[in-house]
């Protein structure tokens, strides 16, 4: 149910965007009727090869649905981009002919009545009385009169409609083709108070939001495996949505952990996310099990040896306070599982939680959102995401959260100025 009113939401929003676009390109490029319905026929196709990709788990190989997916979401976002670049473009058109408008009022209002020009009253005095006008019979006659050439402003608005559409169909084909596996390591430092000296510089890897699933198979999950191989941590840690909807992708999910597992020493540690909830949340966890992972659902573990250590909790993801009868987050069961006196850790998939997490914990890892995942020149997550929680590192009341961008995708399959990451985390004695 949840799916398909999600569905019916992109259907609404992206056409009626895609009926936007193409009235503004049919008036720039003068496209008849043909190459019109030729246009309808690819912005639908578009709309419906991206929400059929999702519905068609089963009934077609994955492959002819990556290749819809990926077509359809591509065109999409084109049409979402650009409808956006466009709108911007025609505000700033309706405010300049109001402001040339109120302009024009207050000048002509200024203005004094003035009579007709004398050569036209001559010509008006002329015809009063009666005399035709002369007419030189040598004349040569009239040149052909030029077609006026395009106004500057217009020339402007034609550039300006024409960038739009270039932008957001470059973007959306980059993002696709090439943003979505712009992979990076981030590493950053933080202090961590009462964390013993032996474990200064101890070193934790973030795998967040992969979303195992149509768009992220096989080829990613070598890439993740070689990025957490490269970060060379002491503790490798996944923070939730790690398959995207299908449950089929466990098995992936599986055989990921046990390939990271060897790549530190303290082994993988694990959290489940609202999408993990979606696919099926116990499908998720035997999987990461199966793969030797340590899941943290509202558990805790002690990582350090003889010389100190510190506690790592791991709390469900707040989503789960609505799917699931008594679930969702309990920080205080997690930390029943360690002493009270170790500096502590937390994975929680949501970044909303820090607030409440903040004055029991050293430091938050989360993911979640993506970094915005499709950022064109500004961000717009910044003031749509609770407490401006987007990406890398937050502060609040002496603790501090740390917001990895996320490795696959969720909706589009692109990212545009958020590229994915695998994050080094290094603990400092404090």
């Amino acid at each position: 149910m949840r799916f398909v009113i999600v569905s019916l939401i992109i259907l609404l929003v992206v056409g009626s965007m895609g009926v936007y676009v193409h009235r503004r390109a049919s008036r720039l490029l003068g496209l008849g009727p043909r190459a019109r319905r030729a246009l309808s026929w690819l912005l639908a196709a578009g709309l419906v090869a991206m929400i059929g990709a999702r519905l068609g788990r089963g009934a077609l190989p994955d492959g002819v649905l990556r290749g819809m997916g990926l077509g359809g979401s591509t065109i999409s976002l084109a049409v979402l981009i650009s409808a956006v670049l466009l709108a911007v473009v025609d505000l700033g058109r309706l405010i300049a002919r109001l402001g040339r408008a109120a302009l024009a009022r207050a000048g002509g209002s200024a203005r004094p009545a003035a009579g007709p020009p004398a050569d036209a009253a001559a010509h008006g005095e002329g015809a009063a009385a009666g005399e035709p006008a002369a007419r030189d019979e040598g004349a040569a006659a009239p040149a052909p009169v030029p077609l006026p050439a395009l106004p500057r402003r217009a020339f402007l608005a034609n550039g300006a409609v024409g960038s739009a559409f270039l932008i957001g169909g470059g973007s959306a084909v980059y993002g696709a083709l090439l943003g979505r596996h712009d992979y990076v390591i981030e590493e950053i430092a933080i202090p961590i108070p009462g964390l013993p000296r032996s474990l200064d510089g101890f070193s934790i890897v973030q795998l967040s939001d992969i979303h195992l699933g149509l768009f992220v198979g096989e080829p990613e999950m070598r890439a993740a495996e070689d990025l957490v191989r490269k970060a060379r941590g002491d503790l490798v840690v996944m923070t939730g949505d790690l398959i995207d909807f299908d449950p089929r992708y466990a098995e992936h999910l599986g055989r990921l952990a046990r390939r990271l597992g060897p790549l530190a020493r303290e082994g993988v540690a694990a959290i489940p996310g609202n999408h993990d909830h979606f696919a099926g949340i116990d499908e998720t966890i035997d999987a990461l099990e199966r793969g030797g992972a340590h899941v943290l659902r509202n558990r805790g573990r002690v990582i350090g040896g003889a010389g100190g250590g510190f506690a790592l909790l791991g709390v469900d993801d707040v989503w789960a306070r609505r799917r699931v009868p008594g679930g969702g987050p309990d920080l205080g069961r997690a930390l029943a599982d360690v002493p009270r006196d170790l500096p502590r850790v937390l994975l929680c998939h949501n970044p909303v939680f820090f607030p409440e997490a903040s004055g029991e914990v050293a430091l938050q890892l989360s993911g979640h959102t993506h970094g915005g995942q499709v950022n064109l020149l500004v961000r717009p997550a910044d003031v749509v995401l609770p407490h401006g929680y987007v990406a890398g590192l937050y502060e609040r009341g002496g603790a501090h959260l740390y917001i990895n961008r996320g490795f696959g995708t969720a909706g589009p399959p692109a990212r545009i100025g958020a590229p994915p990451e695998v994050s080094r985390i290094v603990l400092v004695s404090a």
